[in-house]
């Protein structure tokens, strides 16, 4: 077969190939456009192409030339995003080809567990995944649900929580705030920058791929999850909550609501994205409500001789940098602002 090199984002040969296969929001154009937009990343893609010249197989990725050794993510701030193959003969030929280039490659698979055969792939790390299946009628996943989610779901609709669908670009700076201010001062880290999710919003929520669900408590956001849709599954991709609200339990309101209007859409599951393995209290979180849970294997290729050493001196100077971004004595606009510059090199 020959083997195309093209631009997912804009090619429509890609658009062929992610709408007869099983394939992720991570595969979408949409959201290699937003990494584009956000990041001015180099994004491709090698497609097998039959004699017919229709694509049978495929693999997105990221080639990224920065401060930092030259390396190709697949795809990079993805929770995954499998090889679109279905042998270890078609993942061969375009593995050797992305090979070629002799750079570092990282590469995360969930549903797909062919490269884990490939010996010259290492595994680099693991994380969990969890996902809803909403093919059932909605007294059948209230039942499903972990008793302590529908004790917190009717505690925080007791206590007066709301919950609306925004469709208002002003509502996405109020659940970015929120957001910016769990990783600064929950988890000591810089968040993506503002216009990664003006991105998302361009891309899937104004086209309706998507929402971002809000918890209201007399008249102020205390939570919200930004969730897109692709082809029959919604995806939890952010969330976010106030502090000091949480005992309201907006949280579990929202998932709950989240379920509902994937539900009313028509959608066959939520995907609950990547957790990390040591993150306990996520994991419970996501037990809750969750049907399936899986590994996300973290594979990676290192040629001899990588990363250089002026690399691993920048690895070690980037979480300096985000202790003293993060500092609780930094005001909020600066920190936002290291996300911004910074956020791009921790690929």
């Amino acid at each position: 077969m020959e083997i195309a090199c093209i631009n997912p984002a804009q090619d429509p040969i890609w658009q062929q190939l992610v709408s007869q296969q099983a394939s992720t929001v991570f595969h979408s154009p949409a959201w290699m456009r937003v990494l584009q937009e956000t990041y001015q990343f180099d994004i491709g893609a090698h497609v097998l192409l039959d004699e017919a010249g229709n694509p049978r197989a495929g693999i997105p990725f990221c080639t990224i030339d920065d401060m930092m050794d030259p390396r190709m993510a697949c795809l990079p701030f993805s929770d995954f995003c499998d090889p679109l193959v279905a042998s270890l003969d078609e993942w061969r030929c375009l593995a050797d080809r992305l090979l070629q280039n002799g750079q570092r490659i990282s590469l995360r698979c969930l549903h797909n567990q062919v490269p884990l055969e490939d010996k010259r792939f290492m595994l680099a790390g693991r994380a969990k995944w969890h996902c809803v299946d909403l093919q059932r009628d909605e007294e059948d996943i209230w039942q499903g649900l972990h008793g302590s989610a529908r004790r917190a779901i009717k505690k925080a609709q007791r206590s007066g929580v709301t919950v609306r669908t925004s469709r208002q670009k002003e509502d996405l700076r109020a659940f970015f705030e929120l957001h910016l201010s769990v990783r600064k001062y929950k988890y000591k880290l810089l968040a993506q920058p503002y216009r990664f999710f003006e991105n998302i919003w361009q891309q899937f929520i104004a086209p309706g791929k998507g929402a971002l669900v809000l918890a209201v408590h007399e008249d102020t956001v205390i939570g919200g999850v930004l969730f897109l849709e692709w082809q029959n599954g919604l995806y939890y991709k952010f969330n976010a909550s106030n502090p000091d609200h949480i005992a309201l339990r907006p949280n579990d309101l929202v998932v709950w609501e989240g379920i509902r209007f994937g539900q009313s859409q028509g959608l066959h599951f939520l995907d609950f994205g990547l957790s990390d393995w040591d993150q306990e209290g996520l994991l419970q979180y996501k037990r809750k409500f969750a049907t399936d849970e899986k590994t996300i294997s973290m594979l990676r290729y290192t040629p001899d001789g990588s990363p250089s050493a002026k690399e691993k001196q920048l690895r070690q100077l980037l979480p300096q940098l985000t202790d003293l971004f993060v500092d609780e004595s930094v005001p909020d606009g600066v920190t936002e602002k290291a996300g911004d510059v910074l956020y791009q090199f921790f690929t």
